[in-house]
């Protein structure tokens, strides 16, 4: 998982998607050795840094986007609400 936190800023929709396929094939390899490997236990952690993602970027030593409030929210929901149906 070292190699998908050393990327590049994700700027571009395809970015995003390299991005998504690479955590998968992470997960896929050693997602028993990620600290939330059950999709509970992951939506959990989720949930949970998002609440708190200025202080989770300060706690790790990153730079708060500053464009947190442009961040497009609904897409997200909309990528998460459909990843429960779409094949």
């Amino acid at each position: 998982m070292d190699a998908i936190c050393d990327l590049p800023p994700i700027t571009t929709h395809q970015a995003f998607v390299d991005f998504l396929d690479l955590l998968h094939e992470d997960f896929l390899e050693s997602g028993s050795q990620w600290e939330n490997d059950t999709l509970p236990r992951y939506l959990a952690a989720m949930h949970r840094w998002s609440a708190i993602v200025k202080e989770g970027y300060q706690n790790t030593g990153q730079a708060v986007p500053e464009n947190a409030p442009d961040v497009p929210w609904q897409l997200f929901a909309d990528i998460l609400l459909a990843a429960r149906v779409y094949e």
